[in-house]
């Protein structure tokens, strides 16, 4: 399918039928959070500092249900955020989720992701993820959300990536395959799913990854439909995502999973491989990982930039000693010693780490210290400092 209204209709269509994603709507704010919507959180992963203002404008494009949109607003208080879906049904649920959990600081409209030049003014922070890869053009889907973002603001997405969903792809082309001239009736396509899914051995290829990745999401219909009826689907490769990054114009700032991109992690046990990989550059380096852990790469997430983009240089002592710093909002059973950080991963702070997160608790407008104010009475030292910040346990303000 490659006519854009008419992919558009198709994925209007299936959205209509599965709205997505399926959570339930509370009458609450959501539970947790997730970094990658905190403004506080992102500006500091992509720059090493904290951002100047927090009264920000906030674009979630192609929002679905809302889930995503939810957290944007309850985690950034003073923002302005707009959700735009081309999904009737999809917004209607939005609306509700959000006027029900008290995130009134939100307008939706009914827009595709190649009409958000409609909208006025720029966004600061945009959040596209799940959408460019359901579009029939997403290189001018990307460039029309470029178009829309400020100077120094931050485009957080997440598309689809081609080795670790293959025996997705297997499965989409066979239930098209099954339903002949019923393609597009998402229902008739979800029993067709689940029907095979039910008669192939056990030992199946698809079967087990189904079972061993997916199966506790995709017991929901809405979920299965996502993932095995879509009518459009375009999943990307190292090569190929970077041709739609250097398609918009925009600075690939890096993965917001990186860990994932660690070849240490792969091939740590051999040193000499290690030291051959140093000379590889980052896009090859990146290319290396997929293609070494397939399975582990069913997705690309990652955040561009318009510059000017601020980064400290931290590891300059004098700057650092002068910094304003704040613990990170994205922090789960503060003030105890064990605690989730930013990813929802345990980890256990030594007394001086604690010491000094608890120190920058007391910083207030009328009492910033400064690290090396704090330092005075915690004997950190700044590498530990430094460390904080890496774990991204921190927010620091150039003095």
């Amino acid at each position: 399918m490659t006519d854009p209204q008419a992919v558009s209709a198709a994925v209007a269509k299936l959205y209509d039928t599965y709205p997505f994603p399926p959570e339930p709507l509370l009458d609450a704010p959501p539970p947790g959070y997730n970094w990658r919507w905190n403004w506080l959180a992102a500006y500091q992963f992509c720059t090493g500092r904290k951002p100047a203002r927090q009264d920000i404008r906030i674009l979630d494009a192609g929002c679905g249900t809302g889930v995503g949109t939810e957290y944007l607003v309850h985690l950034n208080p003073q923002a302005q955020v707009v959700g735009i879906d081309l999904s009737a049904g999809a917004l209607a649920v939005a609306k509700e989720r959000c006027q029900r959990s008290g995130a009134n600081q939100v307008e939706f409209h009914h827009l595709s992701l190649f009409d958000a030049d409609q909208l006025p003014g720029d966004f600061d922070l945009i959040n596209c993820v799940g959408v460019l890869h359901h579009t029939a053009d997403p290189i001018r889907g990307l460039q029309t959300l470029a178009s829309k973002l400020a100077p120094g603001g931050l485009i957080h997405i997440f598309v689809y990536g081609e080795l670790g969903r293959w025996e997705i792809k297997l499965m989409q082309e066979a239930i098209a395959l099954l339903q002949h001239d019923k393609r597009g009736d998402y229902t008739d396509g979800v029993q067709v799913g689940r029907k095979l899914f039910a008669a192939l051995p056990e030992n199946n290829r698809l079967v087990k990854r189904e079972q061993e990745r997916w199966s506790l999401e995709n017991y929901r219909d809405e979920n299965f439909a996502d993932m095995y009826v879509h009518p459009q689907e375009i999943d990307y490769n190292i090569h190929t995502l970077f041709e739609l990054i250097d398609a918009s114009g925009l600075e690939f700032v890096g993965f917001s999973n990186p860990r994932t991109w660690d070849l240490e992690r792969l091939i740590g046990k051999a040193p000499d491989l290690l030291e051959r990989a140093s000379h590889l550059g980052d896009r090859q380096r990146y290319r290396l990982v997929e293609l070494l852990d397939p399975e582990s790469i069913t997705h690309y997430e990652f955040f561009l930039a318009r510059p000017p983009l601020p980064r400290p240089d931290w590891s300059q002592d004098e700057l650092l000693l002068n910094a304003i710093p704040e613990r990170s909002p994205c922090m789960d059973g503060w003030d105890a010693r064990c605690l989730f950080n930013y990813d929802y991963q345990v980890i256990h702070l030594s007394d001086a780490e604690w010491a000094f997160l608890k120190a920058c608790d007391h910083n207030d407008q009328n009492d910033q210290r400064t690290v090396g104010e704090i330092l005075k009475t915690v004997d950190l030292g700044l590498e530990g400092v430094r460390s904080l910040l890496s774990q991204q346990l921190l927010l620091l303000t150039p003095a």
